[in-house]
């Protein structure tokens, strides 16, 4: 299940993925949300918070994830990705080289720092 995270900025479009993720998550809560965002801010700034194991992403999730990058492509401006997944944080860093925007891994106890720097790409003094 994916849900918005009430806190985040007014630029920013932040999930938490618990338990499984399905395609109707990104259909009916992801998807309509970045587009307004991208609407309202002509850019994507999005944090994802992996509260959950990346096999409890359907297949059909992984695919309206693929296609939410490529649809958005030009737009993405900064991408958050929240885990202790050492994997995911890796995989995170390689990809940043492959698409337009930034993308970075935060350790889950980083999530505010990583909602800042998603609003205005700075990071707070630790």
């Amino acid at each position: 299940m994916i849900t918005i995270i009430p806190e985040a900025p007014e630029n920013v479009a932040a999930f938490n993925a618990t338990g499984e993720v399905t395609k109707e998550d990104f259909d009916n809560l992801v998807i309509p949300h970045v587009k307004e965002k991208v609407d309202q801010f002509g850019e994507l700034n999005y944090l994802l918070y992996l509260d959950t194991d990346l096999d409890k992403f359907t297949t059909g999730a992984w695919l309206e994830d693929v296609f939410l990058g490529l649809k958005n492509l030009t737009k993405w401006n900064r991408t958050a990705i929240v885990t202790d997944k050492e994997g995911v944080q890796k995989f995170t860093d390689i990809f940043s080289v492959l698409m337009p925007g930034e993308f970075k891994s935060f350790p889950k106890e980083n999530l505010y720092n990583a909602l800042y720097w998603c609003k205005n790409g700075n990071e707070v003094e630790v």
